[in-house]
């Protein structure tokens, strides 16, 4: 299942296919095995009312808890950024030697990072972020040698400064992998299920578009949410338009 929240389009498709033939299924049942009488009519409604309701809460939840992730992945794109250019700024307090290969490497280390907000291929990706790996060891190792060189409070900022770029790519890292949890979904998925066979059930007419409404609209919702959710595919990412303005500045200066 993890797997298919990957893919919002999918997760819209498949929603949408279960959810109808649960309402079909719900409407067969009333239909054929177990028809509603009227003296329980009213209760049904009430169950039907009852579930409904809960399933717009946990929508609701699920909705603010992809929002809050999507919101965490911008702010750290923002500070990833504003790290990267500082340790620029401040290379100027290292000796030249390896000032000049601090600025070189940020370039081609910010170059990699942009690349990690733009590639969806897994594959591509592993690569991109062995790349950005290599970078940073390169990186680190020059300010160590600064330091050790000339170990004073204004190298000292220099060394803080690259220290903050690799926990950025850390804390980025770790939101696009925060994500919604499995269990989650499949709670959520269960009681769609449980709503449309009680939509079904409980439906006075049998109508091909009246059974279509309910799947589709949940489907919507759950397409938004993995859509919001989903870090690479969808609709709705995080672009990078910070580091795209700090590439764009650095490469001009060059």
């Amino acid at each position: 299942m993890s797997q298919i929240l990957r893919f919002p389009y999918l997760v819209f498709v498949l929603s949408l296919i279960v959810l109808w033939l649960s309402v079909q299924l719900g409407g067969f049942l009333a239909a054929k095995l177990l028809p509603v009488k009227e003296d329980e009519r009213e209760d049904l409604d009430l169950v039907i009312s009852a579930s409904m309701t809960l399933l717009a809460l946990i929508i609701g939840f699920s909705f603010s808890m992809a929002v809050s992730r999507y919101d965490q992945r911008k702010n750290y794109e923002e500070e990833e950024a504003n790290a990267i250019g500082t340790e620029y700024v401040r290379a100027d307090l290292l000796p030249a030697a390896n000032a000049a290969k601090v600025r070189q490497l940020l370039v081609q280390y910010l170059d990699q990072r942009l690349l990690f907000y733009t590639t969806a291929d897994l594959g591509r990706l592993e690569t991109v972020n062995n790349e950005a790996s290599r970078l940073q060891n390169e990186m680190w190792s020059a300010v160590q040698d600064a330091a050790k060189t000339q170990p004073t409070p204004i190298t000292a900022l220099a060394v803080a400064g690259m220290n903050d770029v690799l926990n950025r790519q850390g804390y980025t890292q770790a939101a696009f992998w925060n994500r919604i949890p499995v269990g989650a979904w499949g709670l959520m998925v269960a009681l769609a299920i449980c709503c449309s066979l009680l939509i079904g059930y409980g439906s006075h007419r049998k109508g091909v578009l009246l059974f279509a409404v309910l799947p589709f609209l949940v489907s919507i919702a759950f397409f938004l949410i993995a859509d919001i959710d989903s870090p690479r595919r969808g609709v709705i990412h995080v672009a990078p338009q910070n580091l795209i303005s700090l590439s764009q500045s650095l490469h001009s200066s060059q």
